[in-house]
């Protein structure tokens, strides 16, 4: 079965012989020229005309109001909690199956992250394991939720949107109101993902991105907050140009600032990118459905797919296998055979630097941490 399915990865990809990457960028649009405007205007540092062309592309493309352009996904996160109120010695309430940079921009913070559980479909937070997490430790005091089992505040709720699957995210803020907790989605991979008419990123309070060079859109790095609050748009720029207080020439700060804001240089190649996102994805939901055609009829193998109401950019497809064993042994065979294939990441709470946090029961999280595989998903040429 596993060479059966190697042939048709690689034919899917017209690659019948050559390694074959899990998710390279394209470079088909005006990266070069657009990089070179940049040079050649000298403005290469975090001021100049591609960043302001980035942050109006990039808005419109989520449908937000506002977007600050960033440097990565984790500074995002970082500094989205602290537009949130997130203070050292907190909880913030995320997934334990998530790539470990919500973990640790929660830690950047100084404050605890929190696990609870998945859903087996979206892979994304669970609302009925957060409700239920929530009504056994939580309890409301002048408007702040307090964990009666720590005595600390959770100041906040981080889901993520797993590989541009959508999690019931609508639900999830509908818990956090109800518990006074803001929520920041960790929209990383989910760009040109949505939960009906509505984009990833811009249904809870703030919402991040990531321009890795293995995103959807890449710029190598760089990253995003989005946001329909003005106030924190402008609070998020100001911080991270290092908190400056804005002057000709004198140089006077009025806070702890970050040195956060994404080069023009990578705005220009994400300008470029943006405008191929519709193509992107597109092309990327066409191969998810090729894959979902061939995996319809294997045994011991699904090819995960979307959920009702919602639109994933499919910036990985995942498999699940039946077990752990038939899961290492497609591993094995795939890599051996020039077929980049990886397992999903280590559950944060088994990790040293998180196995003392707080924690609900992790049922789900523990059954797609041994079954889930990611094949080669990049966009075909």
């Amino acid at each position: 079965m596993y060479k059966e399915i190697v042939r048709f990865i690689r034919e899917a990809h017209k690659t019948p012989e050559a390694f074959l990457p899990l998710h390279e960028p394209r470079f088909v649009g005006n990266e070069r020229k657009y990089v070179m405007d940049a040079i050649d205007s000298t403005f290469v540092s975090s001021v100049g005309a591609y960043v302001d062309r980035f942050e109006e592309m990039m808005a419109k493309a989520v449908g937000a109001k506002y977007a600050v352009a960033l440097v990565n996904g984790t500074n995002a996160l970082h500094i989205c909690q602290i537009l949130a109120g997130v203070k050292p010695g907190d909880e913030v309430i995320t997934q334990p199956l998530t790539f470990i940079a919500t973990a640790n921009a929660i830690s950047y913070q100084g404050a605890i992250p929190h696990f609870v559980d998945v859903e087996e479909d979206s892979m994304g937070l669970s609302p009925s394991a957060l409700r239920k997490r929530l009504e056994l430790i939580a309890k409301v005091e002048d408007g702040k939720c307090i964990n009666k089992m720590t005595g600390r505040r959770i100041a906040a709720c981080i889901p993520m949107h797993t590989f541009g699957l959508v999690a019931r995210i609508e639900e999830i803020v509908e818990v956090c109101n109800e518990f006074h907790i803001p929520v920041i989605e960790d929209a990383a991979e989910s760009l040109g993902s949505y939960s009906g008419e509505k984009h990833t990123g811009t249904i809870g309070l703030l919402g991040t991105f990531s321009f890795n060079g293995n995103k959807t859109v890449t710029c190598g790095g760089g990253g995003a907050i989005v946001t329909n609050d003005e106030a924190l748009a402008k609070r998020a720029k100001h911080l991270t140009t290092q908190a400056k207080i804005p002057h000709r020439w004198e140089y006077a700060h009025d806070a702890i600032g970050f040195n956060y804001r994404m080069p023009n240089l990578n705005a220009a190649m994400a300008c470029a990118q943006l405008e191929m996102l519709d193509q992107f994805v597109e092309n990327k939901r066409t191969l998810a459905k090729e894959y979902q055609a061939f995996f319809k009829d294997l045994n011991k193998v699904t090819c995960i797919s979307e959920r009702p109401g919602t639109t994933s950019n499919y910036w990985l497809n995942a498999l699940r296998f039946t077990n752990k064993k038939e899961r290492d042994e497609f591993l094995l065979y795939t890599n051996d055979h020039g077929v980049m294939t990886r397992p999903i990441w280590k559950l944060m709470n088994d990790l040293e630097m998180f196995k003392d946090c707080p924690k609900g029961e992790l049922v789900n999280a523990r059954k797609l941490d041994n079954t889930i595989v990611n094949i080669p998903s990049s966009v075909r040429i």
